[in-house]
């Protein structure tokens, strides 16, 4: 009887360890699975990502690759002669290819080839053009025989900024009242004095 007994449990230990290898080799297997699934989703939505193009939804008219480019510039915008504040989160990366960052609400950081800045105001729900300039709130500041809607990129004064795709260091004033030379100037002075965060 006892060798019996003895023979059964070498069995049963041996059934056992046999089965628990089986069991470990099989939650191996789903997890190596699991891995794998896992790697080939993100290698794709990283190369998808990487060399997303002109067709993919939501890029700009006109875009290159998202991240071709890194390019900073300043903004200053006055209106009255009160600054505008870019800071806020509202204004805080509406999207990738253009934006703002870092609760700093004087660079604009641009990613991609081709990204204009009217299409960083688009984000914004910010409507510009040559003539008015209009927030998501209703109000708007549209040259009249009293105020003029004035734009300078890199102390040039220009039509209109909508088309204008920036450059690394470009300084652009948005301003809109009744300024004096002197008082453009000063402003340019200011936004010259102003950090570009890369």
């Amino acid at each position: 009887m006892g060798k019996k007994t003895k023979k059964d449990r070498v069995e049963k230990r041996d059934s056992y360890a046999a089965k628990r290898d089986r069991t470990k080799r099989r939650n191996t297997a789903i997890a190596g699975a699991i891995l794998a699934a896992v790697g080939i989703i993100v290698g794709v939505s990283a190369y998808n990502f990487a060399t997303m193009d002109s067709s993919a939804p939501g890029t700009p008219p006109g875009a290159g690759l998202l991240g071709d480019e890194h390019e900073h510039a300043s903004i200053l915008v006055r209106i009255f002669g009160d600054p505008f504040d870019f800071s806020g989160p509202s204004f805080q990366i509406q999207n990738s290819w253009i934006h703002f960052e870092a609760q700093d609400g004087t660079t604009i950081h641009r990613h991609s080839t081709g990204v204009t800045m009217g299409y960083l105001f688009d984000t914004l729900d910010i409507s510009i053009d040559g003539d008015c300039y209009v927030f998501p709130d209703g109000r708007e500041f549209c040259t009249n025989e009293d105020y003029t809607l004035r734009y300078h990129v890199n102390g040039e004064e220009v039509e209109s900024i909508n088309d204008y795709v920036l450059e690394d260091g470009d300084r652009i004033l948005i301003t809109y009242g009744s300024e004096t030379p002197e008082v453009i100037q000063q402003y340019l002075d200011e936004l010259g004095r102003q950090p570009i965060i890369a």
